[in-house]
């Protein structure tokens, strides 16, 4: 009773305790297909309960007996593990071992099929039997798992572990309802003659509107002076803004974010289809414009005034599967005209007048 009551007071004792008992007193779907079997018997008979389940007369007598030598309670008739009692380890010399280990410590991150190739060479040398990609993987987790993370040193010596920045992700089942909702970026990479040139993409998930613009640099700061020129291209305020987790999108980009209180969403790593709607756009964009045009990116200046031309023939009149068939400025004034910032007033003759939306996005382009 005394060990009873300190235990209550180790951390995660209770959860643990709860834990146990939910496990142990649960009822399988088996179990319960069991209990359902039984009192159709019960009620119908031997002949009828063949018939409707196909179960054998011991069968259902094996089932009665356990459930009464478990006192009643459902849990009897849960199925058994079926595991052996006397379970193979895998027999590998101490050598493979020690290799493995080691060289997990030298690099942790490094995976079984990497650490395959070192140990292949190892083996060779040493005349051993190398074990395969999975079987590395088996020892490597019968070791412990052998990770190692980042840590950092308190100023009173205290060695704590560093946690990882967390970012936050795309909800998965997302669906932008209006224009503005969610606007993507990506990067668009390119090398002409040995020198890296990039091109920034835009696209608002809703209204398929895109915007790109060429630059020579891959820092954050290029990707945050393309934010700002998006914000006054684009007619609609951004509600969240999703991106990969490529470095230009880092620092300064996201530090923009924040000052002007915009949710940042993050890809998954090596999941490009939740950022499909951009990276889509770049498809088109470099099949109907950067291919013809690849040797003006070493001048992004020109490059840009050529790219612009387009960009305005995309979102003005070229027509889009997504949207059926319809051009973004088309897609937004039937949408939702009123809350765009494209809409404007003539009071020159007083009383309001609408302007086309396709004229302003010109003139937003010309000023550009």
């Amino acid at each position: 009773m005394q060990i009873h009551r300190l235990s209550y007071h180790v951390k995660g004792f209770v959860r643990l305790a709860d834990y146990t008992i939910r496990w142990t007193r649960m009822v399988t779907n088996k179990a319960k297909h069991k209990l359902k079997v039984l009192a159709f018997w019960q009620k119908f008979g031997l002949e009828a309960t063949a018939a409707a389940f196909g179960t054998r007369e011991r069968t259902l007598y094996d089932w009665k007996a356990k459930l009464k030598k478990g006192g009643g309670q459902f849990e009897a008739l849960n199925e058994k593990s079926t595991r052996p009692k006397a379970v193979r380890k895998r027999q590998w010399p101490d050598l493979v071992k020690a290799r493995i280990k080691q060289l997990r410590n030298e690099h942790p991150n490094l995976g079984k099929e990497k650490l395959y190739i070192f140990l292949q060479v190892y083996c060779q040398t040493n005349n051993l039997i190398c074990p395969s990609v999975s079987t590395i993987g088996n020892l490597i987790r019968d070791l412990g798992g052998l990770r190692m993370f980042p840590v950092k040193v308190r100023h009173n010596g205290q060695i704590v572990p560093r946690k990882r920045v967390k970012v936050v992700r795309k909800p998965k089942h997302f669906i932008a309802d209006y224009p503005g909702h969610c606007g993507s970026f990506d990067t668009i990479e390119r090398i002409i003659h040995g020198c890296r040139r990039y091109v920034i993409t835009f696209t608002d998930i809703f209204s398929r509107f895109s915007l790109a613009w060429a630059t020579t640099s891959h820092a954050s700061k290029a990707a945050k002076e393309f934010f700002d020129l998006t914000t006054f291209l684009f007619p609609f305020p951004l509600q969240y803004v999703l991106t990969d987790n490529g470095s230009e999108f880092k620092k300064h980009f996201d530090a923009e974010l924040r000052l002007l209180h915009k949710q940042h969403w993050h890809t998954y790593p090596r999941t490009p289809k939740m950022n499909s709607h951009d990276e889509r756009f770049n498809r088109s964009l470099q099949e109907e414009y950067i291919d013809y045009h690849e040797g003006e990116l070493l001048d992004p200046t020109t490059f840009n005034i050529g790219l612009m031309k387009h960009l305005l023939w995309h979102n003005t009149e070229r027509p889009h599967f997504g949207i059926n068939l319809k051009t973004p400025v088309n897609f937004i004034i039937n949408n939702n005209p009123r809350d765009c910032k494209m809409y404007l007033t003539n009071t020159r003759i007083g009383q309001k007048t609408n302007i086309g939306i396709g004229y302003y996005v010109k003139l937003l382009f010309t000023i550009y």
